[in-house]
Order: C-alpha cells, then sequence, then structure tokens
C-alpha cells in the first residue's frame, strides 16, 4: 500500500473516531490536558469571549438589515448579496471578504499592515470578516506579539429574524503565510468551551484569505469554466490530455461528476451496499456518450478505446467509487489569474491551484483550453501542467482502482 493511501486511511480513521467520541459524552481523547493547562486554556477563553464581545454589536448593527431584505427575498446565498455585505463592513472600515474568496477585499490596507507587524515582531491588532454564503460570517479577531498571531474566530449566523453568535475558539496560529499570490493564509487548532466539555483536544483549522485584488473578469471565468469542474474525484485539471491525445484523463471520472449537469439528477449507478460488494454495471451507448459528448468533442471509436466498451450489446461498463477509492474531502481550487483568446474561438485559461488546507496558494499552475458554444454550454478542449520546481504533488486525489487492484480486492463478487 502507498504511504499516500495510508495516509488516506488515517485520516478517515481519526475522523471516524473523533465522531464516535463526539457521540459520547463519557468518551476522552487517548492524551488528556494536564490540570493546569486545562484551567489556563479555560481562563484564556473567558478572557478572549470577553474581547470579542467588544466589538460585537456594532458588527451585527452594520449588516443586520442587509440580512433580513436578503431573507425576504430568498437571496441570502446569491453573490451579489454577500458582495453587498462585503462591502457594507468595508464601508464602516472593517476589512472582509467572502468565503469563496469571489470578492475584493475591502480595506486590504490594514490586513496588509498587520502582516508588516507581524514580520517586524511588533504589537498589533485587527479584525477580519468572512462572509459566508450561508447566511452568516466568521469574525476572526487577530493579536499579534513577538511574530506570534493569536487568533479568536466567532461564527455568527442569521436565524429567525436575527444575527447571533454560535460559536468561539481561540487558537495561536502554527502556521502564518501573506503569499506572493496575495493570500493570507493561516491554520492551527482552536479550542472552544464545547470542544473543553467533551475533553477533545481542538479541530483544525485552515484559513486563506485573498487580500490582493483579482480581475472581476478572471473571477468570472473561473466560475463559469473552472469551478464547476474542481477537483473532487477527477483528474481533468491535474494531469495534462488534448482533444488529440486524451492521455490519462479518466472518463468514469468524468462520467459521475457531468452525469448531475447533462440530466438534472444524480447518477444512478451507484455502490452496493455492501462495501464488500464491488458493484458493475453496463450503460447503454447512447447514455454514456450523451454526458461525455456534452462537454468533449470525443467520436465513439476514441471513447471506447479509453473504457472498457461491449460491442455485443453496445454498453459500457462501469465501476462505480467504492470505500478503497474514497479521498480526504479537502480539495484546492482553480483561480484564473490570465486568459487568451483563440483564432479559433476558443479561449486559454492560466490558473493558479489554491489549496487552503496546506496553505499553498500556488500548488502548481495549469492551462485550460475550453470551448464555448452557442447555446452557452462548454467543451473542454486541453489541460496543461506548467513546467517548475515549485510543483507540488496532488495529494487531495485518489484514482479509480485498476482493473486488477479491484479483482484483487472484490474478486469474482
Amino acid at each position: 500500500m502507498s504511504l499516500k493511501r495510508t495516509v488516506q486511511y488515517w485520516r478517515i480513521g481519526f475522523i471516524a473516531i473523533s465522531i464516535m467520541m463526539l457521540l459520547s459524552v463519557s468518551g476522552c481523547s487517548d492524551t488528556h490536558l494536564e490540570d493546569e493547562q486545562v484551567v489556563e486554556s479555560e481562563i484564556a477563553v473567558q478572557d478572549q469571549q470577553q474581547n470579542v464581545k467588544d466589538n460585537e454589536d456594532e458588527i451585527i448593527e452594520i449588516c443586520s438589515q442587509l440580512y433580513k431584505k436578503a431573507s425576504e427575498e430568498n437571496k441570502i446565498a446569491d453573490l451579489e448579496t454577500v458582495r453587498i455585505i462585503v462591502n457594507q463592513f468595508g464601508e464602516n472600515g472593517y476589512p472582509a471578504v467572502d468565503s469563496r474568496n469571489q470578492i475584493d477585499m475591502t480595506e486590504a490596507e490594514q490586513v496588509e499592515w498587520f502582516c508588516e507587524m507581524v514580520d517586524t515582531q511588533e504589537e498589533a491588532e485587527i479584525t477580519i470578516i468572512e462572509v459566508s454564503y450561508l447566511g452568516g460570517f466568521v469574525k476572526y479577531d487577530l493579536e499579534t506579539k513577538d511574530g506570534n498571531v493569536d487568533v479568536v474566530r466567532s461564527y455568527y449566523k442569521y436565524e429567525n429574524g436575527n444575527m447571533k453568535r454560535e460559536v468561539t475558539g481561540s487558537y495561536q496560529a502554527e502556521y502564518w503565510n501573506y503569499t506572493e499570490d496575495g493570500y493570507l493564509m493561516f491554520s492551527g487548532v482552536w479550542c472552544s468551551e464545547e470542544l473543553y466539555v467533551l475533553e477533545l483536544s481542538g479541530a483544525e483549522e485552515h484559513t486563506a484569505l485573498r487580500v490582493q485584488p483579482l480581475d472581476e473578469t478572471y473571477r468570472e471565468l473561473s466560475r463559469k469554466y473552472l469551478l464547476p469542474i474542481g477537483f473532487e474525484q477527477n483528474n481533468m485539471f491535474i494531469v495534462d490530455w488534448s482533444e488529440d491525445d486524451f492521455g490519462d484523463l479518466n472518463f468514469y471520472d468524468m462520467y459521475d461528476l457531468l452525469y448531475p449537469k447533462v440530466n438534472g439528477t444524480y447518477t444512478p449507478y451507484v455502490a452496493d451496499d455492501n462495501l464488500g460488494v464491488g458493484a458493475v454495471y453496463r450503460i447503454p451507448k447512447d447514455d454514456f456518450e450523451s454526458v461525455i459528448m456534452a462537454y468533449f468533442n470525443i467520436d465513439s471509436e476514441t471513447l471506447q478505446s479509453k473504457t472498457i466498451y461491449y460491442a455485443e450489446d453496445e454498453t459500457y461498463e462501469y465501476k462505480p467509487r467504492g470505500f478503497e477509492e474514497v479521498e480526504y474531502p479537502e480539495y484546492p481550487y482553480s483561480e484564473v489569474v490570465g486568459f487568451t483568446k483563440n483564432s479559433d474561438g476558443t479561449l486559454t485559461l492560466t490558473a493558479n491551484v489554491v489549496f487552503p488546507y496546506v496553505g499553498d496558494s500556488k500548488v502548481y499552475a495549469h492551462e485550460v483550453v475550453v470551448r464555448p458554444l452557442e447555446n452557452g454550454g462548454v467543451q473542454y478542449v486541453s489541460n496543461r501542467i506548467i513546467p517548475s520546481e515549485d510543483n507540488c504533488e496532488e495529494t487531495w486525489h485518489t484514482p479509480r482502482l485498476t482493473a486488477k487492484e479491484w479483482d484483487e480486492i472484490y474478486g469474482g463478487k
């Protein structure tokens, strides 16, 4: 078994154990905090809770009416609603950005100043607002001294006509970096009163806030062509391929991803309820090809050569992903940073792969060529990883099992 897969299984097991511990109040972590540490942590949380309240009323007052209006119009999750709320915080002097980094940060110069204070190991404090698309926001109260950064994270949610604080946690940033690409990235293990009650050590947090502005056209291109594909259980943006040579592009993963976009519902070809049994389906030729060909300029013969096809009954063999092919649910996203209009009507998008989980605003860069269609659709023409010594491995991805691996695990079942 590869080291990468071993790490993934460890993570899955860790998550399962953590959930069991949360469900059992009597459960404890393997390593108990010493009494003195618990007392100190509780005191620290109480002090930070008071600091949070210092500007809480003002911040809630700034956005309450906007959330009320958006709720009445059922537009809380709309991009333009989030943009209005972000800008409202900015007009009141607060650095603010959205949780998907689709809107330019307001008062970004304050954040740059704070980062300078961290670098020079001076004392400073700042409040940054991260507006979510779920009817709320996170307030980060940051303090720095001697190059260390203490973080108090408070989540506020609008519900039943009121904005209220749901949870507050605190931690000292174990990782802090203002990157060359204009991102503030920090992480740590945060603790709250709820976690202390359950005697757990804390929960990991990985934050990525784009500080530097980005051309709105670039963001529109990301939202239209790259974000709908993403990196979850597919390799479209992590391998080189083109219409002339599809290489290692996995069309079974693409079928899973594109089926809902074409048919408006999830694929009915699912894994067996018994995890020890490997489900195998035969999908009619037209059903399989209609999904793939909606997004790729590929003929039947080429698609059949990249899959398992049975000419006798004109079906494609399909095996849904099973437990062995599970991925750890932390993924990067592609952010367009430039584009070119080509003479044949295609667009070449240059994008950075941003991975908050590892604090990297440029895991690697890639070029994606797309062909916009007259009906508003798109065909994906190619993907190319831009070579660089700084490129990192795509640790989030688990490939589908090979035929040999599948047989070894499931045999004739």
